[in-house]
């Protein structure tokens, strides 16, 4: 079977009503949806639809909960605790972003921890909601084990991935949403699905010994960005989003294509009211002022324009959102199982151009 290319609103629509087949209510499942729909608009395939499947096994099986009912452990007014009683993660992340910015306004700044999650999708996704209430968020979430310790070769540690957003006046959202490895998982599984092999430096095999192959890949390590300092920050942000959080931490953590485990994951939010510490026209300027800065700077040799980060999303975004989303063979047909599982019908391809 070939690649299909479809709108990204019937993917949207596609992946609403499969989720809420599973039981999953309609506005949660819209959400959970459109977060994947958007990761694939943005050029993020690793952490689009190819992970629908995965989720559906884990509401099937009952790891993650359809039903997602957030509960206050602590709350001293900017700092939130809340416990996610394995329900989804883009719905509990959601929560914790309209509770931060709601306690940043009246704060300054707000940390909200959540515990007993899931994954979450693309952390830029809820950074960005954050920036366009004018406010500057970063968020973090630990991760089931993917790479060693330094000196080590037995995974040990997530690759613990953070975002950091902020609006940035007339260039929109400047967003950075990064792994501490050296390359997203999602990547390798995407690879994997699509039959490529990988690029060398970014994953080793269960031996320990640097592989292209996808499939030993996703059997071994991860390789950790910048050496020792890609572990050292996982470590750390396992330390934010696991061990503080009270959620579980290290081995303690599944991952999303673990149908039948409990995740335990942790994530952390933290927003700041842009309003509160200068006037939001300020910040706007001297932010179009780094942009304009940064992207004045003359390119090295082969290379047309300098990009801030979130740049190449947003123009992934304009860019598909028109010409549609195409899916590689595997993905398409999986969706083409759960639509069947659900008495969905699948959505037609976009005609070439």
């Amino acid at each position: 079977m070939s690649a299909h290319t479809i709108d990204a609103p019937a993917l949207t629509e596609l992946g609403t009503r499969i989720l809420t087949s599973l039981g999953v209510p309609e506005h949660d499942a819209h959400l959970l949806a459109d977060s994947l729909v958007v990761a694939e608009l943005w050029g993020h395939s690793s952490h689009g639809l190819l992970r629908l499947p995965w989720y559906a096994a884990r509401l099937r099986s009952g790891a993650m909960q359809a039903v997602t009912e957030a509960t206050v452990v602590t709350d001293s007014g900017p700092l939130l605790v809340l416990d996610g009683h394995d329900g989804i993660g883009q719905v509990l992340t959601a929560k914790a972003v309209d509770l931060g910015v709601e306690r940043a306004r009246e704060h300054g700044i707000a940390g909200v921890a959540v515990r007993n999650s899931n994954h979450f999708g693309t952390a830029g996704y809820f950074t960005r909601r954050a920036a366009d209430a004018g406010c500057v968020a970063l968020l973090a979430t630990n991760a089931s084990p993917a790479i060693a310790p330094w000196g080590g070769r037995e995974k040990a540690v997530g690759t613990n991935p953070w975002s950091i957003a902020a609006p940035a006046g007339s260039y929109g959202t400047v967003v950075m949403d990064i792994a501490n490895t050296a390359v997203a998982r999602g990547k390798i599984y995407l690879a994997k699905e699509r039959g490529e092999s990988i690029p060398e430096g970014w994953a080793a095999d269960a031996d320990g010994v640097p592989t292209t192959d996808a499939h030993a890949a996703v059997q071994g390590l991860i390789l950790p960005m910048a050496g020792h300092k890609g572990f050292a920050m996982s470590f750390m942000f396992d330390v934010l989003t696991g061990v503080l959080t009270g959620s579980a931490f290290g081995a303690g953590v599944a991952g999303p294509y673990e149908p039948d485990r409990r995740s335990g994951c942790g994530h952390f939010l933290m927003v700041v009211d842009i309003a509160a510490m200068q006037p939001a026209a300020e910040f706007s300027s001297r932010m179009e002022a780094l942009v304009a800065q940064t992207k004045a700077v003359p390119t090295a040799p082969g290379i047309a324009e300098i990009f801030v980060p979130g740049e190449l999303e947003q123009r992934n975004l304009a860019r598909l959102a028109a010409a549609g989303i195409t899916l590689p063979a595997k993905t398409w047909e999986d969706l083409a199982e759960l639509a069947a599982d659900a008495d969905v019908r699948m959505p037609g391809s976009v005609p070439a151009a």
